[in-house]
């Protein structure tokens, strides 16, 4: 692995700030006035677009709460007209008793941009209820945007709502104008997919052979081995990914006992098969979740087109804007989460409040998330302002698993994750799902913040993320070219703390690798700081200072061992890289001479010359001869410690000179021996070769004693 700038484990956390950027897709970060006013079109022009354009809607065969008319919910509260989120939730499923939903509605609000010959038509959909991974709260409204060209009759852009302003849109520019807008609704969030090619229910984030992907959102170019995937929050179900629900609860009490929910059972919530009821209860990442099956299909009543199983009704939201509000109190996660951090994402868990309070309300075109798609309909029409500035946070997830190539406990790999994730900036919060291993949040502040992933089954992994003003930033900001933010399953997760307080240099920066898997963690380091590690791993912990200088620890963290590893004064410079290299020499040969003893070599042998091995003995003098360049590199290195801590520069770099012409003989002693090490030895050997010739280098080249 070559020096920090050129390999950053931190390729996998990365920050774009510029405009307009095709690489990553962002939050258009609109300034006021960025868009011309728009206007309100009403009576049968609304009612033609409206009825032109009316999605077709696919549910997920376990969808609860479908698009239903609010009204008969409403109840005045201090002299206005609200819908209650008990009186909502109740009652729909009281009715929802009787048969089939209740109400099937949609609402649509169409605007004009004045001036200009650009209309984009809404479609609102209200249920009563949200259940999802990262959020459940009281009635819920999503939306499709689609934005016509009146001259020409033609749709220019479809936007459809994910779960968040922190979440890109599902877009598609320039669709078809001869097919009708079809929407996947996520299970429980209702998010709101698009399906514009052949295959109706399925949404393609990819082109597949004829066909073409169901959405036109940029792709990931900032992490090397996601380049090709488009940036938008899909169905994560629908892609093979597993996705765990939760319960939510009231009063210390799972929200379906509550006594204003009379109608309301567990059945009338998430199936069971696809809820956990705590990410701690789970010590793997869950196996065995359904992926997404097409249930119910809503159609407008004079579509005509197919047979679906519920038509729906078309009602101007104009006929709402009496509800001042929709209410309902917070809600809490059924496992043990902090109060403070429930407050953070009250949001999430609480209500959506009334579309017509809203910006893109007025203003549809501030809800285009995508970059590109915001520019393309800036240079066709005048009404829409061109890309701001964007910052979009990035993570691409793995799992960290054992490695079969390593010695036992001793390295590891990293496999893409096949359950999704809730990712969360402290500093900014609002917790958004991962897509595809991915956590991409947008719109988000200058400065640093704590990034932290949490999922079913694994440890938590938090760390550091340095967002820059879009002022300062030169195009996107990349610190690497390769890995990803490694989970591990709780069994097999340990704690490795470190504490620069005692510590005589201002630390800057903390990195962990291990020797198979390569960076696992590279994050600021000011104050202590701890990560989840994989107890069968062999790390590297590297420290940093204001003045750039180096310092490395070997960890060996025993997977049964029950409390922290841990570096209470780490420390930079000579000293700090002359110890390491003892401790992964003697590692290493310990290791070796654990092998001999399993082959029933006693380590004795009569042929002390170490530069001629084959003299007796073959194949044992080989490995004997690994063995003795190591004990020889142990040495020198802890020479070079003690003359380097005693401040005695010269001789500190001579032994550290001794040390590298000592691992030169150690290559060559691998090699030897390598066809009597075993493969895992053989392996472990090599890595270790190289971590410590990079190491050597840095201790010679360090200033700091």
């Amino acid at each position: 692995m070559t020096d920090r700038d050129a390999l950053s484990r931190r390729a996998v956390l990365q920050t774009v700030a510029g405009a307009g950027l095709a690489s990553v897709a962002g939050c258009s970060a609109l300034e006021d006035g960025s868009d011309d006013a728009a206007s309100t079109v009403e009576g049968e022009r609304a009612e033609e677009l409206a009825r032109r354009f009316a999605p077709t809607l696919y549910f997920d065969q376990a969808e609860p709460w479908f698009p239903t008319d609010p009204r008969p919910y409403t109840s005045e509260q201090d002299g206005e007209t609200v819908v209650d989120g008990f009186d909502a939730f109740d009652g729909y499923h009281e009715r929802m008793t009787e048969g089939e939903p209740p109400d099937p509605t949609a609402f649509y609000n169409v605007v004009e941009y004045e001036n200009s010959p650009l209309a984009v038509v809404q479609f609102w959909f209200y249920s009563a209820f949200d259940q999802f991974t990262t959020n459940f709260h009281w009635h819920d409204w999503e939306v499709l945007h689609v934005f016509v060209d009146t001259g020409t009759g033609d749709p220019q852009l479809y936007v459809a709502s994910s779960h968040s302003r922190k979440v890109p849109n599902n877009e598609f520019l320039d669709p078809d104008p001869e097919m009708v807008p079809r929407i996947l609704s996520e299970l429980g969030s209702h998010s709101s997919a698009l399906s514009v090619n052949d295959a109706r229910d399925r949404f393609t984030r990819l082109p597949e052979g004829d066909r073409f992907a169901d959405i036109t959102n940029s792709a990931v170019e900032t992490i090397e081995d996601l380049a090709e995937i488009p940036v938008a929050y899909g169905l994560p179900r629908d892609e093979g990914s597993r996705l765990p629900y939760l319960v939510p609860e009231y009063e210390g009490a799972p929200l379906y006992e509550h006594e204003r929910l009379p109608s309301v059972s567990r059945e009338d919530l998430i199936s069971e098969s696809l809820t956990i009821r705590s990410f701690d209860s789970l010590t793997q990442p869950p196996t065995d979740l359904p992926t997404r099956e097409t249930g119910l299909v809503f159609q407008h009543t004079d579509r005509g087109e197919a047979d679906p199983d519920i038509e729906y009704d078309l009602v101007p939201s104009s006929e709402l804007e009496y509800i001042a509000d929709f209410t309902g109190p917070q809600l809490s996660f059924e496992f043990a989460v902090p109060e403070f951090v429930e407050d953070a994402v009250s949001g999430h868990i609480t209500t959506t409040g009334a579309p017509w309070n809203q910006p893109r309300y007025e203003n549809p075109a501030a809800d285009i998330s995508e970059p590109n798609h915001r520019a393309a309909l800036a240079e066709r029409y005048d009404a829409i302002g061109a890309p701001a500035e964007i910052r979009t946070v990035v993570a691409s997830l793995s799992e960290a698993v054992s490695n079969d190539d390593a010695p036992e406990d001793d390295g590891l790999t990293t496999e893409d994750t096949s359950v999704e994730s809730v990712a969360l900036l402290e500093s900014d919060p609002e917790a958004v799902p991962t897509f595809s291993g991915l956590a991409v949040v947008q719109d988000v502040p200058a400065g640093d913040h704590r990034f932290t992933v949490n999922g079913a089954g694994v440890a938590p992994h938090s760390e550091t993320v340095s967002v820059p003003d879009a002022e300062s930033a030169d195009g996107p900001t990349r610190a690497g070219v390769d890995g990803k933010l490694p989970l591990v399953a709780r069994e097999n997760a340990t704690r490795l703390e470190v504490d620069p307080s005692g510590a005589d240099s201002d630390l800057t920066d903390l990195a962990v690798e291990d020797d198979f898997a390569g960076r696992l963690y590279d994050a600021p380091l000011s104050e202590p700081d701890a990560v989840y590690v994989h107890g069968g791993g062999a790390y590297t912990t590297e420290v940093r200072d204001r003045d750039d200088e180096i310092g490395a620890f070997r960890v060996n963290p025993d997977p049964e061992a029950e409390t922290a590893a841990t570096i209470d004064e780490p420390r930079t410079g000579k000293a700090s890289l002359a110890s390491f290299l003892a401790d992964i020499a003697e590692e290493t040969r310990q290791s070796v001479l654990d092998e001999m003893d399993d082959d029933g070599d006693d380590g004795d042998t009569d042929d002390d010359d170490d530069d001629n091995p084959g003299s007796s003995g073959g194949s044992e003098n080989a490995i004997q001869g690994l063995e003795r360049a190591l004990a020889a590199v142990v040495e020198a290195a802890k020479r070079a410690t003690e003359r380097a801590e005693a401040g005695d520069r010269g001789n500190a770099d001579k032994q550290l000179q001794a040390v590298a012409d000592r691992l030169q003989r150690v290559a060559t002693r691998i090699e030897d021996a390598s066809d009597d090490l075993s493969d895992p030895l053989s392996n472990a050997a090599r890595k270790r070769l190289d971590q410590a010739e990079r190491r050597t280098e840095q201790a010679q080249a360090a200033d700091k004693l």
